[in-house]
């Protein structure tokens, strides 16, 4: 399946599996660790890696206010990699294009001037709030708060017979903490390792897979 249903924090949530997040009692679309300007970065270094996958992120983000027809975007951290290059100017005009309304809860990469997300018409904070849950980059572990993060870019490993084994992007639930799967297309992985109370909800060729689920 493309989507994933489940609860969080008393509110209902709407996996997708290019990484983005849906809370439809908010209409707003959570999505963490673009890290825009890293393909152009590392082909600047030498790295042969295709120009697709600076459209790949744009075409993502389409596909994800598309599918739940909403223009209301919370990032949190890490939406661009570094210092600006070419790919601000398309990330601008894409703003410019779609006009959404855009909150950046700053992550540990953020160094770009926040006047330039100001002249964007983006709001940007240290951490943010949607309802019951508390947004921000780096995971908290509060208990007294859900909380959604990213920064991790959290995976898991599945094993198979003899020593095979393949490692997925996926949503990360662990108590009060949700953590996103980074929404970038040239993003490594931090492979996790679950407990049994944990819920995971893993990212495979296009679809999204429950793999563990807190009865």
């Amino acid at each position: 399946m493309t989507t994933l249903e489940f609860n969080f924090g008393g509110l209902d949530c709407v996996g997708h599996a290019n990484g983005a997040l849906y809370v439809p009692d908010h209409d707003c679309l959570l999505i963490a660790d673009v890290h825009l300007g890293k393909v152009s970065h590392f082909r600047k270094h030498g790295a042969a890696v295709p120009t697709a996958a600076i459209q790949s992120n744009f075409d993502r983000l389409n596909q994800a206010m598309d599918h739940f027809q909403t223009d209301r975007l919370y990032f949190l951290g890490d939406l661009f990699h570094s210092h600006t290059n070419k790919e601000w100017d398309y990330f601008a005009r894409w703003i410019e294009e779609r006009k959404p309304k855009t909150t950046l809860v700053l992550g540990n990469h953020d160094i770009i001037p926040l006047s330039r997300y100001d002249a964007l018409g983006i709001t940007t904070c240290e951490t943010g709030n949607l309802g019951k849950l508390q947004l921000t980059h780096i995971p908290e572990e509060d208990p007294e708060q859900f909380t959604v993060s990213g920064h991790i870019h959290p995976g898991v490993r599945l094993r198979g017979v003899g020593r095979q084994s393949i490692s997925l992007p996926c949503f990360f639930i662990s108590g009060k903490q949700m953590i996103l799967p980074a929404f970038g297309s040239f993003t490594g992985k931090h492979v996790l390792r679950p407990s049994n109370e944990d819920r995971i909800y893993a990212i495979a060729e296009g679809e999204l897979i429950a793999l563990h689920e807190t009865p």
